[in-house]
């Protein structure tokens, strides 16, 4: 039976995280520097604990105006640090088991083509734990660097976003950059977990690997297309698990 694991950003003040969690697999819980704080962070990652569901880190660039959604000129170094100390803000304001770490926004972008940037944030999860699974987007370089340096990695593919020929998303500022239609989405996720294939913007199919599928929290109707896709999911005979 295929399987695959459905994770979702929260702890962002949505304000629907509570809704959402039962019906995903993995918690990537935003640690205080794009968005959220230490109350934040601890009722969220206690109402996934409470649902099962696993938790993980979501650092992101400390830009709270941007959402952590534009690139800031920052070494490597910086952002390796950066990634630790936010690691280190969830464990600190809710001590317990952390499963795996996900960057946010412009910092995931920018590491899934950058391998100094890529190595960087490796370098700072094996550091803080070096049992947490690097998520990262599938066929990107910090899949690849999560790997040399020793890591679990979970390919990320995304359920409402379009791909570009090289497999990389298409930028937000970009016209189609998100699907909007609901079935569409559906369909997307379905095709990449059973065939390993996303259609491109230029009409190509583009190989994937998907071990994790990428739901935005921060939508109105995340929770409708969240219990959307569990539903086509089962009736597929898709396993929907952790990582």
């Amino acid at each position: 039976m295929p399987r695959i694991d459905l994770n979702c950003d929260l702890g962002e003040g949505a304000g629907h995280d509570e809704e959402i969690l039962p019906l995903v697999t993995s918690a990537s819980i935003a640690c205080g520097a794009h968005a959220g704080d230490a109350d934040t962070m601890r009722a969220t990652a206690a109402l996934a604990r409470a649902c099962g569901v696993a938790v993980g880190a979501h650092p992101g660039y400390a830009d709270r105006a941007n959402f952590g959604r534009i690139e800031l000129a920052l070494p490597p170094r910086e952002i390796g640090e950066l990634v630790r100390t936010q690691i280190a803000a969830l464990q600190a304001a809710a001590p317990g088991p952390l499963r795996h770490v996900k960057p946010h926004g412009a910092l995931y972008n920018l590491a899934a083509r950058d391998r100094a940037v890529a190595d960087a944030i490796a370098a700072a999860v094996r550091a803080a734990d070096a049992s947490l699974v690097l998520f990262g987007l599938a066929g990107g370089e910090l899949v690849r660097a999560g790997r040399a340096h020793g890591l679990r990695v979970a390919a990320e593919v995304f359920a409402d976003r379009t791909y570009r020929p090289d497999g990389s998303l298409t930028p937000r500022a970009q016209p189609g950059a998100t699907i909007e239609d609901e079935a569409a989405a559906v369909a997307q996720v379905l095709r990449m977990v059973r065939e390993g294939v996303v259609r491109a913007t230029d009409g190509s199919d583009v190989p994937v690997a998907a071990d994790t599928v990428c739901l935005h929290g921060d939508g109105p109707h995340a929770v409708a297309f969240a219990r959307c896709l569990r539903r086509e999911l089962a009736a597929a005979c898709i396993d929907v698990a952790a990582v």
